[in-house]
């Protein structure tokens, strides 16, 4: 039975200790409660939980075939332990191609990755006012299509934009597979916003990225999401999102938890990388299109969760919004925890918060 000598972040605070793993799982937690990790010390969190991944290594999920696998790897190394595989607006028999590529990856886990729990549907069913670096290939969202791609590959979660006709009505139907419908690249007015809310969405896709954003006489996407949401994604790339607009959002979204956006170019050297059909350039830490439109990034949640303490983030905090909330959100409560019962996902730091050594399902990778 493995056991990892560590100060780990449990539901309770942080105990220095030993975990102890059997058959895939933490079987204990042993130890004292202290305030923190101190200096020279290997810190145990849970594993980084990414719900919004299109790349990594090289690899784009919209490649299909071998591609997803590829992307579990590379952010793997960065500590994440499970992902949704993202896919891009693109043309029906793309989309097909990517979800085939990831249903195979659900079935069969590759070896030595992040265990991919599904799909986040990123498109096509967006608004052509806020593509941002979507290709112009959005359309209107049908019942029967999405129950076509969820027979390929099961789908976690799904963006569309509210104010697209008819997609109000699909809200209901579409929580009732288990999909959580999150409201992004949306023109969407306050009032639109609230109502999908309504309806029963329950984020919002890359929180102020690509959406209506708030004035104090039309409050748009953001304004309902910093009135009303229990949920949203977030970037904290310091990119796509300035530090005080991060902070507010935190300070207002109770479930709020972060995701990379990742491309291609993660975890990858300067240079020119695909993005479904887009050409992206890295350059600086950033992925933009040739004209400078961000799309989407070169982020690991290990750097992710730097950035968030470098803008005073208390660590415990950062880590509930790297694992945490997005487990809750998705409904997995085995996940985002180091408690006794848990899934043995989690990834061990040193105090500068670099990576040391990862496990997943009780299996260092």
């Amino acid at each position: 039975m493995p056991s990892l000598h560590a100060t780990a972040l449990t539901p309770a605070g942080f105990f220095r200790g030993v975990l102890h793993l059997a058959g895939g799982r933490i079987t204990a937690v042993e130890g004292d409660r202290v305030e923190g990790p101190a200096p020279g010390e290997r810190i145990a969190l849970p594993g980084f939980i990414d719900t919004h991944v299109h790349g990594g290594g090289g690899a784009d999920v919209m490649d299909g075939g071998a591609a997803a696998a590829t992307v579990a790897r590379t952010h793997a190394r960065h500590g994440t332990t499970a992902f949704l595989a993202t896919t891009m607006t693109a043309p029906v028999d793309e989309i097909e191609t990517a979800l085939a590529g990831i249903g195979a990856l659900v079935a069969a886990p590759a070896t030595g990755a992040a265990h991919c729990l599904g799909v986040h549907l990123e498109g096509p069913y967006l608004s052509p006012k806020r593509l941002g670096a979507q290709p112009g290939f959005a359309a209107g969202a049908t019942l029967e299509q999405v129950r076509r791609f969820h027979a390929l590959a099961p789908i976690r979660v799904l963006t569309l934009a509210p104010e697209v006709p008819d997609h109000l009505a699909l809200i209901g139907a579409l929580s009732g597979l288990g999909i959580r419908v999150q409201l992004g690249h949306s023109d969407a007015s306050y009032e639109q916003a609230r109502d999908a809310l309504a309806c029963g969405a329950a984020g919002f896709t890359h929180l102020f990225n690509a959406m209506s954003p708030m004035h104090h006489r039309e409050p748009g996407l953001v304004g309902a999401a910093l009135a009303h949401a229990s949920h949203a994604e977030l970037i904290p790339d310091l990119l796509h999102v300035h530090a005080g607009a991060m902070r507010a959002a935190l300070r207002t979204i109770p479930g709020l938890f972060c995701v990379t956006d990742a491309t291609a170019a993660a975890g990858m050297p300067d240079g020119e990388y695909r993005l479904g059909r887009q050409r992206v350039h890295k350059c600086l830490g950033g992925v933009r299109l040739a004209d400078g439109t961000l799309a989407g990034s070169a982020l690991t949640m290990d750097q992710a969760l730097r950035n968030l303490v470098a803008i005073g983030i208390p660590l415990a905090e950062a880590s509930m919004r790297l694992s945490t909330h997005a487990a809750g959100y998705l409904g997995l409560a085995d996940r985002g925890r180091l408690a006794p019962g848990a899934r043995a996902d989690l990834v061990l730091m040193d105090t500068a918060l670099a990576v040391q050594e990862v496990w997943i399902g009780g299996e260092p990778v």
